[in-house]
């Protein structure tokens, strides 16, 4: 079966009148116009060094400007109260659906975190799996705990365990950080409730459980593919457990249970239950996608409804988190204030992301609004690839260039969003456009990418080594997982 191509017929590009800057005429204009935004943006990012957020607003504006967009159709007026904002509705439009289960799912995150679940989680898979499979364990704890916690969060709370299983087997720290952070970053890329994919799903408009599942059916393999990497390089490479951060991660640890304990959170002696931590994170996952696959295999029904009902991410994801609240909270002991303070600190660092987010959804409503994406959408589709390379390819030119991965997954599915809207692609297909971009996204991690410089740091890697096995770990898992969701693509 052949893979669709990036477009569909072309169109002449939507005029506009009463712009501040009628500098271009036709396809090729817009394309330059396009091409500037996009060396706009990296310029900012990387040598201006400007928030990203700051960037993708001042670069929308730029570039709606440049292709003809009046001032009132960027920004509204005052005085009437009907004129459509391009930047407004853009912004709107993402964030009423993302915020939401960005929110939801840090605040589940952190009540696993401060809960111990994390801890539990690995231990019980150390003492499964014994010291010979530790590395296994190890890979294991990153990809189960990395589902509802952030990239960084994950490092924080697991490299004491990494330390402390490191020692005991006496090898190379690689051995045993590699196969975490290769689950980590896989869940952080490709699955809900994870800012880029969930971004991703609301810009090109798929349901989360199609995400989910082409998350896991591609992320798997990825992951597997990242974990014979690690056991390869981490028997050639030897890299001595980092006394240092042991202490460190020790002193930091006790800081966080003074401070939850000024809080009003007592740790308690009993751990939580494995079941528990499991139940938990899997309880969203799995009403997501019976609500999505509900709709295909059940005929409208109330049984049907209820099922979609409890199945929406909203409801999901407030279901998981009011039994986080219960039984690792207030079933331990845990105050409801306690329960508050870890709740509201939690969501501090999100905003940082959600401005990201939604300056990625002005900038995709500019190029639709502007003309600039249909003629990207023509112009791709006389180059001839596929939809999905082409996804990929951009992404990995943003990431490798400017070093986020939220900036390149936003601004790609801009910029490929018409390619889809008028290809009438099934839901599947477009999530694996998505698992395409998240995989792009992640490719060579280096030291442009506040990822490389945490891990280099937390286990006292040298930065020659960090580039030898962190940045191919992740060219690994892109790859991977690219050509995955590229054999699934013949076949939606």
């Amino acid at each position: 079966m052949s893979l669709p191509l990036a477009a569909t017929t072309p169109t002449e590009a939507p005029p506009h009148t009463g712009g501040l800057l009628l500098l271009i005429d036709g396809t090729p204009g817009l394309l330059t116009v396009a091409a500037l935004g996009i060396a706009l943006l990296l310029f900012l990012i990387i040598k201006v060094r400007l928030q990203p957020f700051v960037a993708l607003l001042a670069v929308s504006i730029a570039v709606g400007l440049l292709a003809g967009l009046s001032v009132t159709e960027l920004f509204g007026t005052v005085q009437r109260s009907d004129a459509v904002s391009t930047i407004e509705s853009g912004m709107g439009g993402i964030l009423g659906h993302v915020a939401i289960i960005i929110g939801l799912g840090t605040m589940l995150g952190a009540i696993l975190e401060v809960s111990g679940g994390a801890e539990v989680l690995a231990s019980r898979l150390l003492g499964l799996f014994g010291e010979k499979r530790a590395p296994l364990a190890m890979g294991l704890t990153g990809l189960i705990f990395g589902i509802p916690v952030f990239f960084d969060v994950g490092i924080f709370v697991l490299a004491p365990i990494v330390y402390a299983a490191a020692k005991r087997g006496g090898k190379s720290i690689l051995l045993h950080c590699l196969p975490l952070l290769a689950g980590l970053s896989m869940t952080h890329a490709f699955l809900p409730p994870h800012p880029g994919p969930v971004a991703a799903a609301g810009l090109l408009h798929v349901d989360l459980g199609w995400v989910i599942l082409m998350g896991v059916v591609c992320g798997v393999p990825a992951v597997l593919a990242a974990w014979a990497y690690s056991a390869w390089i981490g028997n050639r490479v030897f890299v001595a457990v980092p006394q240092d951060m042991v202490e460190a991660a020790a002193e930091a640890r006790q800081a966080v249970i003074d401070e939850q304990r000024q809080q009003g959170v007592e740790p308690r002696e009993e751990p939580v239950s494995l079941a528990t931590v499991l139940g938990i994170i899997g309880t969203p996952l799995i009403l997501i996608l019976a609500a999505t696959f509900s709709s295909i295999a059940l005929d409208p029904s109330t049984g049907r409804s209820v099922i979609e009902f409890f199945g929406h991410p909203f409801v999901a994801l407030t279901i998981a988190l009011l039994l986080a609240y219960y039984l690792l909270g207030i079933r331990r002991g845990w105050s409801r204030k306690s329960l508050e303070t870890v709740s509201t600190a939690s969501l501090k660092p999100v905003g940082n992301i959600l401005l990201v987010v939604g300056a990625g959804g002005i900038f995709g409503a500019v190029l639709k609004a502007s003309g600039v994406a249909q003629a990207l959408s023509d112009t791709f589709h006389d180059v001839g690839l596929p939809v999905l390379v082409l996804s990929y390819l951009i992404s990995l030119v943003l990431r490798v260039a400017q070093g986020s991965a939220t900036v390149a997954i936003v601004t790609t599915a801009g910029i490929v969003a018409p390619l889809l809207a008028e290809g009438h692609h099934s839901q599947a297909f477009v999530a694996l456009v998505i698992m395409a971009i998240s995989a792009g996204s992640i490719f060579a991690s280096h030291v442009n990418d506040g990822g490389f410089w945490m891990v280099a740091k937390y286990f006292g890697i040298t930065e020659r080594d960090t580039l030898r096995t962190w940045t191919v770990l992740e060219s690994v898992l892109s790859v991977a997982g690219f050509v995955v969701a590229l054999v699934l693509s013949w076949f939606v």
